[in-house]
Parts: structure tokens; C-alpha cells; sequence
């Protein structure tokens, strides 16, 4: 990923990509061409040297089986949105403005392992569920549904974990604008309900 100095993430925004609830797209060579499926996960930041994303998926999905040994790729996407050269300051000094789009996001490269039993699933997908439950007034658990059921569930999948080797991470932000302008986009962007991505420029200002 091609990574000017000025748009390189920090550390902690890494880890904030990692950590919060959300999906990836896992892309893997197979001997019939690049494979992707996006897929929620968890990060066990324990695994390994650097962490492992766990996921899983159906079974019947071919990518899990047809992965070849070396390095696969999971993209993960923070907020990103179109940024309107109407928003900047200086349109109203010079205009040499134009649009662009504004994004996070995190390359994460590693080796595939396969999880194919029933303990390690059922430990993962309670993981999932609680993560995505836990600020609900009412959290669905996976104790809620007839054992008989979820062990059903459980054949239906298998577990992927991406035991991660190394990450590339962006967040271009509007880091390359001036503090007028910058202000400019994050309260374009909120005006058009794009919180997350306001938040973002703001942060990265600090």
C-alpha cells in the first residue's frame, strides 16, 4: 500500500482498527485465482507475535479448503467518506481545490490457520457474539438458543485464523490540509451525518 509519511497511521489508531467491532475482507491465493469474504471478527492480541483475527465461515464456501500455504491478506476499513472542496477555507482564497475521499483503513498480512473443531468454535463465536451483544439492553447470548441448535450451528462453519506477520496502515484525514480547511471537512462531514468520519479528522489534528 503506498503510504506518504503524513498519512501514515499512528500506532494507537492501529489498534483501534484491530479492536473495535467490525469486518474484514480475508483475500487468500488458491490454485483458482485470488479468494475474498468479508467476514466479522475478533482480534486476540495474544496469539503470535503480533495478534491473530479470528473469524470464521460456512463451510460450503470453498476459500477456507482451497487456500494455499503462504502469506493471505485481511483489509479492514475504518471510516472513510467523500470530502467536497466546498468545504475547504481555502476555495474561497485561491480555489485550486478539488475533491477527494477520506479513509482508514489497515493491511493485515499472515498465515491462515484452519480451525475445524467444535471447541475452538464455540469459544470464537461466543466471543463474537458477547463483543457485538455487550452494550445492548438486552444482549442476545449464545446460551439463549437450545444447545442441540447451536451445535448444529457449529457443523455448519469453520474457523479461520489470520496469525498476523505484518500491517500496513493508512488514515488519510485531511492531514495534508490546513487547520482552516480541516475544520472545514469535519464539520461538512457532520452536517451530512458522517460522525465517525469528523471524529476521525479531529483526532488526528490533536
Amino acid at each position: 500500500m503506498y503510504i506518504p509519511a503524513h498519512f501514515a497511521a499512528r500506532s494507537e489508531a492501529v489498534q483501534d482498527l484491530l479492536s473495535s467491532p467490525g469486518a474484514a475482507n480475508l483475500i487468500t491465493v488458491t490454485d483458482q485465482g485470488l479468494l475474498a469474504t468479508l467476514l466479522p471478527f475478533d482480534f486476540a492480541p495474544d496469539v503470535g507475535e503480533h495478534g491473530a483475527l479470528q473469524a470464521h465461515m460456512a463451510r460450503n464456501n470453498p476459500q477456507w479448503s482451497a487456500s494455499s500455504k503462504g502469506e493471505a491478506l485481511a483489509i479492514i476499513q475504518g471510516p472513510d467518506a467523500y470530502v467536497s472542496p466546498s468545504w475547504y477555507a481555502s476555495k474561497a482564497e485561491h480555489g485550486r481545490v478539488v475533491p477527494t475521499w477520506n479513509y482508514s483503513t489497515a493491511h493485515v498480512y499472515g498465515e491462515l490457520v484452519i480451525h475445524d473443531d467444535a471447541g475452538w468454535l464455540a469459544g470464537h463465536v461466543r466471543r463474537l457474539s458477547d463483543m457485538h451483544e455487550g452494550a445492548r439492553e438486552h444482549p442476545w447470548s449464545v446460551d439463549d438458543a437450545p444447545k442441540k441448535f447451536i451445535a448444529g450451528q457449529l457443523r455448519a462453519i469453520v474457523g479461520v485464523e489470520l496469525v498476523i506477520t505484518r500491517i500496513e496502515a493508512k488514515e488519510k484525514l485531511s492531514q495534508n490540509r490546513s487547520a482552516a480547511d480541516a475544520a472545514g471537512v469535519a464539520a461538512g462531514l457532520r452536517a451530512g451525518g458522517k460522525e465517525a468520519g469528523a471524529a476521525a479528522v479531529e483526532r488526528v489534528r490533536r
